[in-house]
């Protein structure tokens, strides 16, 4: 956005859009972390080390985005069938703790009620529902860890990240999960932190719905505002791929700059922040982001 000069009034919407909003409980809290490195995203979706005592003792404040960056649905969705905060149904993997908050776009109030569908891989690169279809990797005869270095650029599309639903195949469900947001627009999920498969960075898929319901069988109704994906810095991820069973994985891995989906845009582009005791990541991670949504639009992420 062109900044005004000095002798231009600025409006009420301008105003909004610059607002800043204090992240208050979605801060990333250093608690139980001790000494800890956290990634900040960038408008260009870098990130650099803060300081602890900068990110994890005080409210982590973030821009009241225009939109958070609308992404493809993926062939692996399945609808919110499972209003839970625990994901993991005992998957190996990094302890990871997600904790979202949504807000109107325009306004910057928090949305209440809002139905937060989450989902991604497991360690190496599985996704519940689909085992069969999705491209997980195996366990190397030498046990060597990825070097971070991907064997060779993706074209087109990448397996599991383009448009075109699948229907199941099988009956399991780990590491998928919907909450509501509460009054003041946060949901918190347990989970591990997502493996890699081929052609495509590590990610978690999201959606939020509003204007539906619960029910016995799941969040039922109203539309889907925001499809979107969030992701994961070089550094946490190539700390990641030391620890078992991540380093057992023989799949070529997809760096975040090659990833042919992530906008490249920072934070507004689902870029985490993320907080984890340094060289000691197999410890557990906490992950945040502010989703800026249009609640009156449609974005069900199945033509892109």
């Amino acid at each position: 956005m062109t900044e005004p000069q000095k002798n231009t009034p600025v409006t009420a919407r301008d105003m909004t859009r610059r607002r800043v909003v204090v992240a208050g409980g979605a801060a990333v809290a250093a608690a139980g972390l001790g000494t800890a490195v956290a990634t900040a995203a960038s408008a260009d979706g870098s990130s650099s080390a803060a300081s602890p005592s900068a990110s994890a003792s005080s409210p982590s404040r973030e821009v009241c985005y225009r939109l958070t960056s609308e992404t493809t649905e993926g062939p692996y969705y399945i609808d919110a069938d499972k209003i839970r905060k625990n994901i993991t149904e005992g998957k190996e993997g990094i302890p990871m703790t997600l904790r979202l908050k949504v807000i109107d776009s325009e306004t910057c109030k928090p949305l209440a009620q809002a139905a937060v569908d989450i989902w991604h891989c497991d360690a190496l690169g599985l996704y519940s529902g689909y085992e069969d279809s999705s491209t997980g990797g195996g366990t190397p005869p030498t046990g060597a860890p990825p070097t971070g270095t991907p064997t060779g650029t993706p074209t087109g599309r990448p397996p599991g990240g383009g448009g075109g639903h699948q229907d199941p195949t099988d009956d399991k469900r780990y590491l998928r999960g919907t909450q509501l947001t509460d009054r003041h627009g946060f949901v918190e999920f347990t989970t591990v932190f997502p493996g890699w498969y081929r052609g495509r960075c590590v990610h978690i898929h999201t959606k939020v719905h509003v204007g539906g319901k619960l029910t016995d069988s799941g969040y039922e109704g109203g539309h889907a505002c925001h499809t979107g994906q969030l992701f994961f810095a070089e550094e946490a991820v190539l700390a990641s791929a030391e620890v078992a069973p991540y380093s057992t994985s023989t799949t070529p891995r997809t760096t975040l700059d090659e990833d042919g989906i992530y906008p490249g845009n920072g934070a507004e582009g689902g870029l985490l922040r993320l907080q984890y005791r340094k060289g000691k990541i197999a410890k557990g991670v906490v992950g945040s982001l502010t989703l800026g949504v249009d609640p009156d639009a449609t974005n069900d992420g199945t033509g892109m």
